[in-house]
């Protein structure tokens, strides 16, 4: 980039507040509002989000009325059983699908009681509230 096409604020150096005085440079912060166990918790949540493949996992059985067995979902993502159940199992231990045996097949549904806490959880994280709520 050249000179004459660089932006100016580039080049602007910002006086850094230095650790010289003992007075805070800021207003006070105020602290986190999740307890380490709920951040955890939502973490495992964002984490079992964090891939593709279960998100639509979890669209799919979303979209079911029915629990729907794994070996009726394989057919929909270009990945073999194992993968699949793998990517079920990380699902179930968040708590967002549940798992039923039915002889020697397993099938899922979307645990709703779980989903209905993500809002709150978002909320939390945010610190935005419900008007009435506070």
């Amino acid at each position: 980039m050249t000179t004459a096409t660089r932006p100016r604020f580039l080049d602007e150096q910002r006086a850094l507040p230095t650790a010289q005085t003992a007075e805070s440079c800021c207003s006070p912060v105020a602290a986190p509002t999740l307890t380490e166990g709920q951040a955890e918790e939502y973490a495992g949540w964002f984490q079992a989000l964090a891939d593709p493949t279960r998100v639509r996992i979890l669209n799919l059985l979303a979209n079911s009325p029915e629990p729907v067995c794994v070996c009726d979902i394989t057919p929909h993502f270009n990945l073999k059983q194992p993968a699949i159940s793998h990517h079920l199992k990380v699902l179930k231990e968040v708590c967002f699908i549940t798992a039923e045996r039915r002889g020697t097949f397993m099938y899922y549904a979307v645990n709703h009681a779980c989903i209905a806490g993500f809002p709150e959880a978002a909320r939390r994280i945010m610190g935005v509230w419900p008007t009435n709520s506070r």
